[in-house]
């Protein structure tokens, strides 16, 4: 369940709520019972890192990314270094 944070507009009290997502937005301050209590925008709690791909960033753990292939030397060519891909 997430946490919101809210304040009273009419006298300044703020506190941290852990509600579900389908709970309806308190407005009445706990502290003055007035209908000035507002969620306020904060920032995420967690932080994305890496490519975002499971199998290539936690699964195996610190192991190197796969080295991409090097295409076939050309049957036609007369030297492997010498191939320009026709």
């Amino acid at each position: 369940m997430p946490i919101y944070a809210y304040r009273c507009e009419s006298c300044g009290f703020e506190k941290d709520h852990l509600q579900k997502l389908n709970d309806p937005v308190l407005i009445t301050c706990p502290e003055c019972n007035q209908d000035t209590y507002q969620k306020q925008v904060t920032a995420a709690g967690f932080q994305l890192k890496g490519n975002g791909w499971y199998a290539t960033d936690f699964k195996g753990g610190n192991t190197a990314a796969a080295k991409p292939e090097t295409p076939p030397a050309c049957q036609s060519c007369p030297g492997a270094n010498a191939c320009a891909g026709n």
